[in-house]
Parts: structure tokens; sequence; C-alpha cells
């Protein structure tokens, strides 16, 4: 499944759901290296001529392995155990790599 979501908007509502104030994002790839978990740093638009790119600074490397890993640019360790623990219930084959 895909999940589409408008990032411009984020810092409105991460204070309430997280915890602690965020700043605006200054692009969508500022918002997407924010994502709590490397495997989830990942954005894909098509460009000018029609053809998919992606933005996974990253790499690809733990989505296709199925490693949860911590991106601590944004994050708190509650968040993150959060996030590992509710996917792990999902796709029990997932690897946690400890905050």
């Amino acid at each position: 499944m895909i999940e589409i979501r408008n990032e411009a908007r984020v810092h409105l509502w991460y204070e309430k759901r997280f915890g602690h104030p965020i700043v605006p994002y200054k692009s969508v790839e500022d918002a997407i290296s924010s994502f709590h978990c490397t495997a989830t740093v990942i954005g894909i638009r098509n460009d000018e001529n029609g053809n998919f790119t992606y933005y996974a600074p990253f790499g690809l490397e733990d989505l296709f392995s199925l490693v949860i890993r911590p991106n601590k640019r944004p994050a708190r360790k509650e968040v993150y155990m959060e996030k590992a623990e509710r996917w792990v219930k999902i796709w029990p084959n997932l690897k946690v790599i400890p905050w």
C-alpha cells in the first residue's frame, strides 16, 4: 500500500501528536528525510518526461531487506519504538535495529 501525504502542513499538528514542535520543512526532500525509520525515508515522483524518479538518502537496502533502523534526525526513541512495535505486528519478518 502507498500513502500519499502533504508534508507542508506537518508542523501544524506534529507537537500535539509527538510532544514537541518542529519547524516547517524547507522542501519535500527535507520532510522525507525526517521520517523516523530509514526504510521509510523514500519519495517517488514522476519527472517532466513521465518517468519515475526516487529520493532515498539512506538507499533502498533496508526496505528490501525488511530492516527497521532508526533515523535519529527527527526521532525520539519512544516514537521509533512505537512505530516498530506496530509494524512488527503487521509484518512479523521485520528485523528491528535497536535505538
